[in-house]
């Protein structure tokens, strides 16, 4: 079974910082196509520069995914550029500490239209191209979705995040039964502490964090955005033909500790 995305088109959100950038930097090493899509027109284009003498093709689009017009539009720019779409990856996130009891309703309402419902809906509009363009001897197409282990923890601060990565683990699962019928694979990646941008602005502001991540990981360190894209690309890929539904952590075993730390009987 091949692990080969060489000659397959990608969009992948999220794509000009942290982990969707890395997805997007590892798949088109990989020799694929990819159309890199997010609101940071600057970084994109920083991107583009590097990604030029790589044995795949990456353009960007620059949009919002909160709007919806904007779904159309990125997927018409990727059918225009490359003809076709095989891979969907949402990996645009938004993470915003709230106080549960007195929470502000617009942080988690945007939560929730970043982290749910702008996947959905581009879930949805892409599904619908790859059914157009399969057919039943053939995988027609993969979606991934990045989540967190969040969505099984509980800690107040990040309610509206862990919410939302709830929902779209369900969605994950509900989309695989649903489009499973036309060989469609809907997936996701639900990780921990990933050496991103954000991660690493927040090392810098506290410097016990490090230490805490660490203790609290049986693997003892942190993984690296570059490990994510590489489970991206096997649940990608024609190595995971027979893999629909499934939510892989990549955690380093974090979320297999009880958080009690002494014995409860």
């Amino acid at each position: 079974m091949s692990f080969s995305i060489s000659g397959k088109t990608a969009i992948i959100t999220g794509a000009a910082n942290g982990i969707g950038l890395a997805i997007s930097r590892h798949f088109v090493e990989q020799g694929a196509n990819v159309m890199m899509a997010d609101k940071d027109e600057e970084h994109l284009k920083e991107e583009l520069k590097y990604l030029g003498s790589k044995d795949g093709v990456a353009k960007c689009f620059v949009c919002d995914l909160r709007e919806k017009l904007s779904h159309a539009n990125l997927l018409s720019a990727t059918i225009d550029t490359f003809n076709t779409v095989d891979i969907l990856i949402n990996a645009a996130r938004q993470v915003t500490p709230m106080d549960p009891i007195d929470y502000d309703d617009d942080s988690i309402e945007r939560m929730l239209e970043q982290n749910l419902l702008s996947s959905l809906r581009l879930t949805q509009l892409v599904s619908k191209r790859m059914i157009n363009q399969g057919n039943d001897s053939q995988v027609s197409g993969s979606i991934l979705n990045l989540s967190s282990i969040a969505s099984q923890r509980t800690r107040p601060g990040l309610m509206g995040y862990s919410i939302s990565t709830a929902a779209l683990d369900q969605m994950t699962r509900t989309m695989a039964i649903a489009l499973a019928p036309y060989n469609i694979r809907v997936n996701a990646i639900s990780f921990g502490s990933v050496m991103s941008e954000s991660l690493k602005n927040s090392l810098n502001k506290d410097p016990n964090l490090r230490a805490e991540i660490i203790r609290n990981t049986p693997l003892g360190r942190i993984a690296s955005a570059e490990e994510v894209a590489q489970a991206a690309q096997f649940l990608c890929s024609e190595a995971s033909t027979f893999v629909t539904g499934e939510i892989m952590t990549i955690d380093g075993g974090r979320s297999l500790l009880d958080p009690v730390q002494i014995a409860a009987h």
